[in-house]
Formats: structure tokens, sequence, C-alpha cells
């Protein structure tokens, strides 16, 4: 798949005012934003792997773990590398800042503007 040289790929849940920010910080970088809903938009294993790789974290890193869906289904269980990848593509509304990918750099956006660092 051809890809604009300055296309960044932008994971985010529009509902987050946090996600929000740093969508508009994101905008600032570059016009071609390839935006992934991932309330709406299914990720695969291996997409997750590929994004995980990227930012160099373990999937369980991206978890907020204060959400009360984290504390019921998920804490205080023993879980392997792949039931972690299952718990992101099942819930990907607990992951706790949206990603930024550009070229073969990702961020994870704790703050609106980590994503300047793609720049």
């Amino acid at each position: 798949m051809k890809t604009h040289p300055n296309e960044l790929f932008f994971y985010y849940n529009p509902s987050h005012s946090i996600d929000k920010q740093t969508r508009a910080y994101a905008q600032s970088l570059t016009k071609h934003i390839n935006e992934i809903n991932i309330e709406r938009e299914r990720i695969t294993l291996t997409g997750w792997r590929s994004i995980l790789d990227k930012l160099n974290l373990r999937p369980k890193d991206l978890l907020n773990r204060a959400h009360p869906d984290y504390q019921a289904k998920i804490a205080g269980k023993t879980w392997d590398d792949e039931g972690w990848l299952q718990i992101l593509t099942k819930y990907p509304h607990l992951i706790k800042a949206p990603i930024a990918i550009k070229r073969n750099k990702a961020v994870l956006c704790t703050t609106p503007n980590r994503v300047l660092e793609l720049d």
C-alpha cells in the first residue's frame, strides 16, 4: 500500500477530550492524517503487534488501569502475551492515550504535545 511520506496514522477515541486535543496538535504536523477511531474500527492482532513493535511497549502498557472495566474484567488475572493482545482487540476503549505513527516512529500521546515528537 502506497502512503504519502508525511502521512500520520492517528489511533484515537473521539469521546476522550485529550484525544481531541492531541488530534489538533497532529493536524499542525501534516495535512495527511489517517484517523482511526478505535471505537468503530477493529484493529487486528497483527495490527496491534505492529503498533506495539513501533512503540516498543507491551500490550498492558497501553491500558488505563484505573478504568472500571479494567478493574472488573482484567485486574487480578494472569494473562500471556496473546491474552493481552486479545484484550486490546476486545476492549480498545481501555487504551489510556491516543497513538500516533509517522513513517516508522510511533508515540503513545500521554500528553497532547507528545505527538510533536514525530516531526
